[in-house]
């Protein structure tokens, strides 16, 4: 007679894995609430998607049926900026909960892409066409009016015009040569950003934080999450070797590090990742005592 049958409950990076397996169904708000579970292993995501629906049902209830794509958006802007009181967390932007979905949703504070997060969710269960943009330093939304584009500020809840646009801009491009006759016009920067791509720019933003506080056990959570979203992205492999490194977790080092040098043929730190191989090799994998 066969024993009872013992089902276990996906990993947290199981979970990420099957949400961003597939570029045509991931679910952009689902995956960035996902990636506050390292931090907070009970997370239930589900709840925190219901909070943000219960949110949108209550907006959908002011906005008057007939009311067109203009006059949502001011409704929109009202609810979400003045009357929830959403804002850019200016005293503490590094603060790494302003990554997390569910901690901007109970404090009402986060960074540009947070809050663009929710607020396009917000915008797109009331019938708005809204779309994230990875603007340079500065991540912003754009919503599809009848007579052109709006973009919007998250952080601030300005609309800006085409002249602050080039303003954020021009530091950007004058850093890398984009000025005079290899000018690079505006619309370039304005594309809208794929869920894929909204998501590992939340991780890098996390991953940044925790390599400049060298926090490597944080690290390591977000740049799994990278890799197995990214997983092309052989410098995100190269990152998680050395981590592990760090970590004195040899094997896998070497195993990151080989993947990337013979992946990424023409990148410039060949040589010292190749000396960095070397010395994990000759280290071996420290003995158990």
């Amino acid at each position: 007679m066969a024993g009872p049958l013992h089902f276990e409950a996906p990993s947290a990076l199981d979970y990420f894995a099957t949400l961003v397996a597939d570029d045509a169904s991931l679910p952009l708000v689902e995956a960035a609430v996902a990636i506050a579970q390292d931090e907070f292993p009970e997370l239930d995501t589900q709840s925190v998607l219901a909070e943000l629906d219960a949110l949108a049902d209550r907006l959908r209830r002011r906005i008057p049926a007939d009311a067109v794509p203009l006059q949502k958006l001011r409704w929109l802007n009202r609810f979400f900026f003045h009357e929830l009181g959403f804002a850019g967390n200016v005293n503490d932007y590094y603060d790494p909960s302003n990554s997390y979905l569910h901690r901007v949703l109970a404090t009402r504070r986060g960074i540009p892409i947070t809050l663009a997060v929710i607020y396009i969710e917000l915008a797109t269960q009331v019938g708005l066409t809204a779309r994230g943009v990875s603007f340079p330093g500065h991540f912003l939304v754009k919503l599809k009016m009848s007579q052109g584009e709006v973009v919007i500020d998250p952080f601030t809840g300005q609309s800006l015009s085409r002249e602050e646009l080039d303003e954020l801009l021009a530091p950007y491009k004058r850093s890398r040569g984009l000025t005079g006759e290899f000018d690079a016009p505006l619309g370039l920067f304005l594309q809208s950003a794929l869920p894929r791509d909204v998501i590992a720019r939340m991780l890098r933003n996390l991953k940044e934080i925790h390599r400049s506080a060298e926090d490597w056990p944080r690290l390591l959570a977000v740049l799994n999450r990278l890799v197995l979203l990214l997983p092309q992205a052989w410098e995100e492999r190269r990152d998680r070797g050395l981590t592990y490194a760090e970590l004195g977790l040899n094997s896998a080092a070497v195993g990151d590090l080989a993947d990337y040098l013979e992946h990424a043929s023409d990148a410039q730190d060949r040589q010292a990742i190749s000396a960095r191989l070397a010395e994990l090799r000759q280290q071996g994998t420290p003995r158990l005592h």
